[in-house]
């Protein structure tokens, strides 16, 4: 994984280092700002004394987005406990008025493996920026400092729109709290479910509420990835009620095979859609044509890019590790 580039549309800038050399910073409101320390913790100040010094710097009340790697986030290894850095994100709140995006943990595979990413509760920042339109959360693992991993609970947003969830192994009660939310203007979910062996709990019969739909009632854009479960995620959404109004069908970084993609096919239409974004996957080729024949004609861009072959340890997702 990299580096994200782009948050809320705005192109991700670099807030700079204590221990680099000053140089002139964009207008606050153009770019969504990123934050991060020296990966060794070896050079320059603490997560703290950055986000102190971020907030002296800039005006706070005209930062539209965020996005916090090393130092706000790490492994069980090093310093970076999740709990500490949500303590200072809602502390903020009343200087970071017109914040509508977030992305947290934002680190590649060299700064940390996607399933030792050290996460804790999200919800009170949610509960701190009721007015977040965005927010993006990378990992779901636990152990620093009594850390639990990702904890998402049932919690009403008014002004959230899209919510990503991007991890190798999602927690049942993650699924469950969003399950149980109402999130009315929500119109892009993004969860990666992952695999048993780093963590998933979660279940297929977890995502029956979002299925359904009905507290998601904007929900136009769904992605339900990265799955080792990805044929009885697509045996579920073929009828489910939610698909109807969605533009966007994204079941894409698992192991979907003939059997998922022989769901969809025998299931509710698919014809309405803009997209359907299979990539990475295990299809055969004749059931590769059988989508893009089935589809395509009405005007559906299918993404079947990434077939893998099964090997003999099986499928793979995308991340897990």
């Amino acid at each position: 994984m990299d580096h994200i580039s782009h948050l809320h549309g705005l192109p991700v800038h670099n807030f700079p280092r204590l221990e680099e050399p000053p140089s002139p910073l964009p207008a606050v409101e153009t770019v969504a700002w990123r934050l991060s320390v020296d990966e060794d913790r070896v050079l320059g100040e603490t997560f703290e004394e950055s986000w102190q010094r971020f907030l002296d710097t800039v005006d706070p009340a005209r930062v539209r987005a965020l996005v916090l790697g090393v130092g706000a986030y790490g492994t069980e290894n090093d310093a970076a406990s999740p709990w500490e850095t949500v303590k200072l994100l809602a502390g903020a709140a009343d200087r970071l008025t017109g914040l509508e995006a977030l992305y947290l943990a934002d680190l590649t595979f060299e700064e940390s493996e996607l399933s030792w990413i050290v996460q804790d509760d999200v919800t009170p920042v949610l509960a701190a920026y009721p007015c977040l339109k965005e927010l993006g959360v990378r990992g779901s693992g636990g152990g620093f400092d009594g850390a639990p991993g990702l904890e998402f609970h049932a919690l009403r947003h008014e002004h959230l729109r899209v919510l990503r969830l991007e991890n190798g192994g999602l927690p049942t009660e993650v699924a469950q709290g969003l399950a149980a939310s109402d999130l009315p203007g929500l119109e892009h979910l993004d969860l990666w479910l992952g695999t048993e062996d780093y963590g998933r709990t979660a279940t297929v019969a977890d995502l029956a509420p979002v299925l359904d739909g009905g507290r998601l009632p904007s929900l136009r854009r769904l992605g339900l990835r990265n799955c080792d479960l990805q044929d009885e995620v697509a045996a579920a959404v073929a009828s489910a009620p939610v698909v109807a109004r969605l533009s966007s069908l994204d079941l894409s970084l698992g192991t979907l095979g003939d059997v998922g993609a022989e769901a969809l096919l025998s299931g509710q239409p698919l014809t309405h859609l803009e997209e359907l974004d299979l990539h990475h996957h295990y299809l055969s080729e004749p059931m590769m044509t059988r989508l893009r024949e089935a589809l395509e004609p009405f005007g559906v861009r299918v993404n079947l890019d990434e077939r893998e072959t099964d090997d003999e340890w099986g499928r793979y997702v995308a991340a897990g590790e």
